[in-house]
């Protein structure tokens, strides 16, 4: 089987490399420093440099394939999965796009494509435990906690990004959406600040963020449904005075007679304050409590992971929690596992125990460990 990955990011290269054991990969990205260092690392992997914001294109590049990976920043996965949708192509994407991914599901159902979405680490491992449990008890609440952080804590934002900057800033500046009591509300994201204890790692800050995405309408019945992104105390109050100074703006501000972008200026002076350095080590800690009753008994389900920097194959524990999550769902299909055609959220995904055990054994093979607490 021939798999093109779309983006060469962190973690787009850690999905090519791992599905280069398996099938034949060609990595598609414009940056072409990007596709050297996967394939200085991997003969294996071929690749290709494009434009990937050239959807009129994608009929053509994607001729020759039997699958895609989409790997590609937020503000562009809605168009790419579109046109990858559109070439009749199967997919299994990580972008993380402020739309409505549903929204392509007659689109696909047309072109006969299975197209898994949202299916990484959060969203992704989270929407897979929800769905798997909502099969076996009734779920009153279900709460997820997630960040990604790095070992070393250099002020002022004790924090990295795996990913673009950008996407960082429209996750704190997006409104979160929320389950409460039945109804969805909606609240400014880095709201609600409380203080976390995590073994290993100590007291982190969480914070309300837009995670809960396709749960909102697939899992409507559950009353009371969250997400909230962890980091090192102290951030937050950073990340708002910076967002209330008028940074994260997108009306351009005159510089010397000059539009600028505030938002576009801020994303490039955080790139380099919040870039992850080659060897730099992070790690990825994430708590995923479902919470109901089974046969009108009590039952809590706890699923908790801390994933750190491999330092033998080189990989950001954000890469390894997100990206084999995403290679364990391209293998479903693969093998046939999972071939119903639409587009499908993990939650849809975990329902099959089939698929859910698939995924987490495939994640353990790779140490990427989840932690299972019944009480």
């Amino acid at each position: 089987m021939k798999i093109a990955v779309l983006g060469a990011g962190m973690i787009g290269r850690a999905i090519a490399a791992d599905l280069a054991a398996s099938f034949e990969v060609t990595s598609v990205d414009k940056s072409q420093r990007s596709l050297e260092i996967l394939s200085s690392g991997n003969d294996k992997i071929a690749t290709k440099v494009y434009d990937l914001a050239h959807t009129a294109g994608y009929t053509e590049l994607l001729a020759g394939f039997d699958m895609v990976v989409t790997a590609v920043p937020g503000f562009m996965g809605y168009e790419t999965i579109k046109h990858v949708i559109a070439a009749g192509k199967n997919l299994v994407d990580i972008s993380f796009s402020p739309e409505d991914m549903l929204q392509l599901d007659d689109l696909a159902k047309e072109k006969n494509v299975t197209a898994i979405v949202d299916c990484g680490v959060a969203p992704g491992m989270s929407n897979l435990v929800l769905g798997r449990y909502n099969e076996e008890m009734a779920v009153h609440n279900f709460e997820c906690y997630v960040g990604g952080l790095p070992k070393q804590r250099t002020k002022p934002f004790e924090y990295k990004a795996p990913f673009s900057p950008v996407d960082v800033i429209e996750e704190y500046t997006r409104p979160a959406r929320l389950k409460e009591n039945g109804r969805i509300v909606t609240k400014p994201a880095l709201t609600e600040i409380e203080l976390m204890e995590f073994d290993e790692i100590g007291t982190l800050e969480s914070f309300n963020t837009d995670g809960l995405r396709s749960v909102l309408h697939t899992m409507s019945h559950i009353p009371n449904m969250k997400e909230k992104t962890l980091r090192y105390p102290g951030h937050c109050e950073l990340i708002i005075a910076l967002q209330r100074s008028g940074f994260f703006s997108s009306e351009p501000v005159m510089v010397n007679n000059v539009p600028v972008s505030p938002v576009e200026f801020s994303s490039a002076v955080l790139f380099k304050e919040w870039k992850l350095h080659p060897g730099e080590e992070e790690f990825t800690v994430m708590k995923i409590i479902v919470q109901g009753e089974k046969n009108g008994v009590p039952k809590n389900v706890e699923y908790t992971l801390l994933d750190r920097y491999d330092v033998h194959t080189q990989t950001s524990s954000m890469a390894r929690a997100t990206g084999y999550t995403c290679a364990a769902a391209v293998q479903l299909v693969a093998k046939n596992l999972f071939s119903q055609k639409g587009v499908f959220p993990p939650e849809k995904i975990g329902n099959d125990k089939v698929c859910f055990d698939h995924i987490l054994a495939y994640l353990a093979a790779r140490n990427v460990n989840w932690i299972k607490k019944e009480y």
